[in-house]
């Protein structure tokens, strides 16, 4: 049986619900699945779908000089493949444009992967155009093993044109989940790659998202508005923390924040000046089936992305699509990617990014009108389950893969 070799910066990751969903539905169509990872797993809980995961997974060397033994045997043996010096030479014209830590281990994360390669493996299949892709990129000039590639957002917007034009120059097709990146790659894309690059929704498996019962919570007390994301500058938490704090005092809220992040302690403190605190709730990082009592719980959910300082922005996020499966009034920026899901005043309501003032207006609006925050509910709804579907992704990757068969 031909092996499908999957290289991701982590893994398991709970913010990466939509590979790991990927990877199961692969599964369950019968391909063989390897996992490689570039890291080691960082948050403390898994989603329903890491465990029913068959495909093992292994993990490089995060840090060359944490396993020398392992990258030395490695790099002998890589050396003796025909591709050896045509990849030195590549990582070593790379790492002159980009003199950076990151870079210069690519290539050892490369010669262990090659090394390691179980026999079966038929395809390299990078999740990211940035750093995975670029392991997996060395992997594929020392083999001459065929690779793809998915990528979704940061990996776009953050990584040098120089270095995307060159690996797709050498990969057989690549899929990205916003007609933003796919006219950007192929904006940047030499003329003859320039058809390597489809336009793919990654899409909600609905079984794991299924209709929310007919009655919600009870209506009386606060308005419960809900957020999922890491705290990241390109979430945008603090301008929803002050789009909240510019709210009327008459209205009556609770505000609850899902995910972990390294600007979480950042904004609490800024709740406090704010003087909103009490009123917030940071939950942290949490499973799928918490998160998804979490929607069913709220009335307002709320996605405050922008693009940060250095270019790195939200693709098409999935916590958009659950909320609206589950029949969540939405409002969320007007970033391209959101746009593609969210029609505002159709199926949500969309706001500048970076504009306070907005968000507050719009968050206030469903507030105080009920007819419209369950019409725009609906309306989301009907148009996730009709056209964001796991199942749609799954039979174009489905297609591409049993095509090396």
């Amino acid at each position: 049986m031909s092996r499908l070799i999957f290289i991701l910066k982590g893994y398991p990751r709970l913010s990466e619900t939509f590979i790991a969903q990927e990877i199961r539905a692969l599964e369950q169509r019968g391909f063989a699945i390897d996992i490689v990872s570039l890291r080691f797993p960082t948050d403390k809980q898994v989603h329903p779908v890491h465990r029913e995961i068959v495909a093992a997974a292994r993990y490089l060397p995060e840090y060359l000089y944490q396993e020398p033994w392992r990258v030395l045997r490695s790099w002998f043996k890589a050396g003796f493949r025909r591709g050896y010096w045509r990849a030195f030479s590549q990582w070593i014209r790379d790492l002159l444009r980009d003199p950076t830590p990151n870079r210069a281990r690519r290539f050892g994360q490369a010669c262990v992967m090659v090394a390691e390669l179980p026999k079966d493996a038929t395809r390299l299949h990078a999740h990211f155009l940035h750093t995975p892709a670029s392991a997996t990129y060395y992997a594929h000039l020392i083999t001459g093993m065929r690779w793809s590639c998915s990528a979704h957002a940061k990996d776009i917007w953050t990584s040098p044109d120089w270095d995307k034009r060159e690996k797709l120059a050498t990969l057989d097709w690549l899929v990205t989940c916003t007609r933003d990146g796919y006219e950007h790659l192929r904006e940047i894309a030499a003329p003859g790659d320039k058809d390597k690059i489809n336009l793919v929704y990654h899409g909600l498996d609905f079984e794991r998202f299924p209709e929310p019962p007919l009655h919600r919570r009870d209506l009386k007390g606060p308005l419960r508005i809900l957020s999922v994301g890491r705290a990241v500058p390109k979430k945008g938490f603090a301008d929803l923390l002050q789009a909240l704090a510019l709210l009327p005092k008459e209205v009556d809220w609770r505000f609850h924040h899902i995910g972990g992040g390294p600007l979480l302690d950042n904004l609490k403190s800024l709740a406090e000046t704010l003087q909103i605190a009490d009123c917030v709730t940071w939950q942290g990082s949490a499973p799928q089936e918490t998160v998804l009592e979490a929607y069913r719980e709220a009335d307002i959910f709320v996605l405050a992305s922008c693009i940060a300082e250095d270019g790195d922005r939200d693709g098409l996020p999935n916590v958009l699509m659950e909320a609206q499966s589950q029949k969540l009034a939405v409002v969320a920026t007007d970033l391209p990617g959101i746009a593609e899901l969210v029609v505002s005043g159709e199926t949500g309501l969309l706001v500048p990014p970076g504009a306070p003032e907005n968000l507050s207006g719009a968050l206030l609006r469903l507030m105080r009108d009920t007819v419209l925050r369950l019409r725009l509910a609906e309306a989301g709804y009907e148009r996730v389950r009709t056209e964001f579907a796991l199942e749609r992704g799954i039979d174009d990757l489905e297609r591409r893969f049993r095509a090396d068969r």
